[in-house]
């Protein structure tokens, strides 16, 4: 039964105060005000709520009216999975470019610049960065969002990017515990498992969020995945065994744990969305991320009683509750003071994040009578479906920078789905649109997508001084005259190989 020292007007408030929803709109819902005003401590972000940086510094200040130390979080690692700038793209390349440049004052400085802007928005946590270590090529929830395949690598980066990011006055979390690398299921959609010896998970996976702990990170996002290892039964999420036993007593962590979006399909396809909420903050998260999915005040709601319920039914210990809510409470505080001491950073010179996307690429072939181009080539960009982590919204590619610098450029932008129904032809949308001038293919992981690989090799046969453009993880045995690699997708990254393309690009 419920603890006498709760009533259930405060189990309530307690309930409210471990939850981080989102909602849909780009002004504050009547019924976050209220929520907060009944005990709401954080609330989270998505591309749905933003237009710019402005609107948002609005938006979060409405928000903090009701409380002054409202934790307003948001899913920004830059790079491929952006949401503050989501419609446009992101000026910073992600962590995979990063990784590979390894130069770690660079990537604090881009974690910096993310920070100040995101500041300036009213942010105070970022779900970021991601620590995993991308063990597995064909991981299709990871790829790019990692710093590298090398525990090292991840873990000296992961450290700069953490303290750049609270360097500016924000919170930083590192995910996805205890490690997303090395997995072939997207959690989205269904329950992963990670089957690694403990041995191999110790030096594996586990030392980039050492290295985060060494670096001051106050936050831990938990994934949703089966590690047997450690817990045959239940994924990281809902394993007190993993969030008590391997982040709390062996790496020695004592801030606030935060759960993937509890929505997935990884944890409500069998516990549903208010068992999964109390069976985490039972294992030990303390604040439960939900919304960006499902973003209905009737979400709020119905976890709200799915763990007063659990309380007074005796599920979950009151005492399990009320020191979740303590660890939200201390955690607001502190962001709340890193954030006023980031008033203080200076702004960095702008362009960072192009600097660092030019010095991510890398250029294989012959390139002498290949670059720069002289005419205006037709570009065919070969898209994949991505997971729901990347924006449906989010503008990618090259044909867009590359028309800026050579007017005239075509394109066309073909699908998987389109190919193998027969619907789109690349002998009509490719090769004959680029009779007698420059063929430009763009990938996006060919070495992961079948079809896409069978593309690239069929253009290229036809066309052997086409150039590729990788802009996922780099493949073994990529065809094309020159291959131009980015070591991601953003924006930045777009920009830097039409500059490579026209000859234009300076480090």
């Amino acid at each position: 039964m419920a603890s006498s020292k709760h009533s259930g007007g405060e189990l309530r408030r307690l309930a409210l105060s471990v939850l981080q929803p989102g909602f849909v709109g780009t002004e504050a819902p009547d019924w976050v005000l209220r929520a907060i005003g009944d005990g709401l401590t954080s609330v989270v972000l998505f591309s749905r709520n933003i237009v710019s940086v402005e609107q948002v510094a609005r938006l979060t200040a409405r928000l903090r009216a009701e409380n002054p130390e409202l934790i307003v979080a948001i899913d920004e690692e830059a790079g491929d999975v952006t949401r503050i700038e989501s419609a446009t793209g992101s000026t910073r390349p992600g962590n995979f470019a990063l990784g590979t440049v390894d130069d770690t004052d660079l990537t604090e400085a881009v974690a910096a610049d993310l920070g100040r802007q995101l500041r300036s928005a009213g942010v105070s946590l970022d779900y970021a960065p991601s620590a995993d270590v991308n063990s597995n090529p064909d991981n299709p929830i990871i790829g790019v969002r990692s710093f590298g395949t090398d525990p090292d690598v991840v873990s000296r980066h992961t450290a700069a990017w953490i303290r750049g990011l609270q360097s500016s006055g924000v919170a930083a979390c590192a995910k996805h515990f205890p490690g997303h690398g090395d997995v072939a299921v997207d959690s989205h959609h269904d329950l992963p498992a990670y089957g690694a010896g403990r041995d191999e998970i110790a030096a594996q996976a586990l030392p980039p969020f050492r290295a985060a702990v060494a670096a001051g990170v106050r936050a831990v996002m938990s994934g949703h995945l089966l590690v047997p290892a450690h817990d045959p039964d239940l994924p990281a999420t809902l394993s007190r065994r993993i969030l008590q036993g391997l982040l709390r007593d062996e790496l020695g962590f004592d801030g606030l744990i935060v759960s993937d979006a509890i929505e997935m399909g990884a944890v409500t396809a069998r516990h549903g969305i208010d068992g999964a909420t109390v069976k985490a903050v039972a294992a030990g998260v303390d604040a439960v991320c939900v919304g960006g999915e499902s973003a209905e005040e009737t979400t709020v709601d119905l976890l709200v009683k799915g763990l007063v319920t659990a309380v007074t039914a005796g599920e979950l210990p009151a005492e399990r509750l009320a020191e979740a809510a303590g660890r939200v409470r201390e955690f607001a505080d502190w962001s709340a003071g890193l954030r006023a001491a980031g008033a203080a950073v200076e702004t960095a010179g702008d362009g960072i994040g192009q600097v660092a996307a030019r010095r991510a690429v890398r250029v294989a072939g012959d390139v002498r009578d290949a670059l720069p181009l002289t005419a205006a080539p037709h570009v065919v960009e070969l898209a994949p479906v991505t997971n729901m982590a990347i924006g449906k919204e989010t503008p990618w590619g090259v044909a867009v920078p590359l028309r800026e610098r050579l007017p005239g450029t075509t394109s066309v932008r073909v699908r998987g789905e389109e190919l193998e129904q027969g619907t789109v032809a690349l002998e009509s949308c490719a090769l004959e649109p680029a009779a007698g001038r420059p063929l430009v293919i763009v990938a996006r992981d060919a070495a992961r997508h079948a079809w896409m690989d069978r593309a690239v090799t069929g253009l290229t046969s036809a066309r052997p001084d086409a150039i590729v453009v990788e802009m996922g993880l780099p493949g073994a045995g990529i065809a094309g005259a020159v291959r131009i690699f980015t070591h991601g997708a953003s924006a930045a990254s777009g920009t830097a190989a039409a500059e490579v393309l026209t000859g234009t690009l300076s480090r």
